[in-house]
């Protein structure tokens, strides 16, 4: 990405990664598709109930895979494939430690989680045993993201978008055939999730074993060194730390909202899994101006570190305004690929939810590229802060204005959040690119 046209070259990296958050989230959609059509709205409730704490745990996972790939870009941009590797090495190790840890304290605690989350009792048994899989399958989500973040890391979002494919219309088979035909209630829904997420991660490493040789480690590489520990963990660390700090304000929202019954628990995860879906191209565009941003820092060439950010942010504004406006308009036809149109209370409310969405959509699309331009850096120490940010928005609607207004209020939630985080993070993009440009300036690279 250091020579060529910038806005080809982030199209061209972010599309396979676009295509695969579409298969990914159609799965998600899917899934919630079949387990509230064949099992009911109660069921898409038990499934939806704990999203919140899903995030806050797999985001974490997935923020620290994509923040270890961050010195990996920069090193391969920079042509340093020996420390490179090891790099590589030291991102192995800290995944594994990380996969054993949160899996078993994850499992532990699953009932007291949803406790605190004041699940209803009508649904908690479902909420439970799904949310239970779903934490016995982190080794595979983070297997999956740590090999993928690395294939990306050096140029390749190809390999990950067709192994996710394949791991898509397994998962969308297995859902049904785990739900539908064994009757496994959500159960199914849980289990082909982790298998297809196991799938995707195992072709990763078969590719990087047999084909990519840039990513493999030798012995030489395998020392602990606590200086690249300690500079792993500055990137990686901070990004998990930002989805999860993030989605505790979330997991209090949602616990407000649970507070409010199942008809708006099942509201909430069908109108979710549609702003998921209908968000996935801010987050394709964003990473593939964060990997931009990343080779170019590490090749030194500062003008296309600015050209690409630009490109970005305005593709994403585009579009934001352009999906907002389906928000606003189609959101209860959406909404019915979930639920049949006897459930007029969960539509409504889904409707509204979305609508209120969409009219302010292109703020996320603003703060996707905001956030990962920082991260792209280095600098994802200081865009933790834009997860703080959010947490207090959030949690201040919830707690402030829930019970005065009820739904109306988590409608307005998610908005309050993305605004208070593009405050902090714009001023702060602009400071990075100032520290950036000065440390280039003083060391100039060849």
């Amino acid at each position: 990405m250091t020579q060529g046209n910038p806005l080809l070259l982030i199209l061209n990296f972010a599309l396979p990664l676009l295509l695969g958050n579409l298969l990914q989230q159609t799965y998600n959609v899917v899934d919630a598709a079949i387990v509230g059509r064949i099992l009911g709205a109660n069921a898409l409730a038990g499934v939806g109930a704990s999203t919140s704490v899903q995030f806050l745990i797999l985001g974490f996972c997935i923020g620290t895979c994509s923040g270890f790939g961050i010195p990996i870009a920069q090193r391969f941009g920079a042509q340093d494939y020996k420390h490179m590797k090891d790099y590589l090495f030291h991102g192995y190790v800290l995944s594994a430690v990380s996969a054993v840890f949160l899996t078993t304290v994850c499992a532990l605690f699953t009932t007291q989680i949803l406790r605190l989350l004041k699940t209803p009792d009508e649904i908690f048994r479902n909420a439970y045993i799904y949310l239970l899989i779903i934490f016995l399958g982190i080794p595979c989500t983070i297997l999956y993201n740590l090999l993928s973040g690395y294939l990306r890391a050096v140029g390749d979002s190809r390999t990950p978008f067709i192994f996710l494919s394949l791991s898509t219309i397994l998962n969308i088979g297995l859902d049904f055939v785990c739900v539908a035909v064994f009757h496994w209630g959500v159960a199914g829904a849980a289990v082909a999730t982790v298998c297809s997420q196991f799938l995707s991660g195992i072709l990763c490493l078969i590719v990087i074993l047999r084909k990519s040789k840039l990513l493999h480690i030798g012995r030489e590489n395998c020392h602990i060194s606590g200086a690249k520990i300690k500079t792993m963990l500055l990137m990686g660390a901070p990004m998990g730390l930002q989805f999860s700090i993030t989605a505790i304000g979330s997991m209090v929202m949602q616990s407000s909202n649970n507070g409010l019954g199942s008809i708006y628990v099942s509201a909430f995860t069908a109108g979710t899994r549609i702003k998921q879906f209908v968000m996935c191209p801010f987050d394709a565009i964003a990473t593939a101006v964060s990997v931009f941003c990343g080779q170019n820092y590490g090749a030194g060439i500062f003008d296309r570190i600015k050209k690409g950010i630009r490109l970005g942010f305005i593709i994403n504004i585009a579009y934001g305004i352009l999906s907002g406006i389906a928000l606003i308009f189609a959101g209860r036809q959406m909404a019915m690929l979930f639920m049949s149109a006897d459930e007029v209370a969960v539509l409504d409310a889904a409707a509204k939810y979305l609508a209120c969405l969409g009219t302010c959509y292109w703020i996320l699309g603003s703060l996707a590229i905001f956030r990962l331009s920082v991260q792209g850096l280095g600098f994802s120490g200081r865009a933790i802060f834009s997860g703080v940010s959010e947490m207090i928005a959030r949690i201040l609607v919830s707690l402030i204005f829930v019970p005065l207004v009820g739904f109306n209020a988590i409608c307005w939630a998610d908005q309050a959040a993305w605004i208070a985080a593009c405050s902090y993070l714009w001023p702060t993009l602009r400071y990075c690119l100032r520290k950036v440009k000065a440390s280039l300036t003083a060391a100039p690279r060849t």
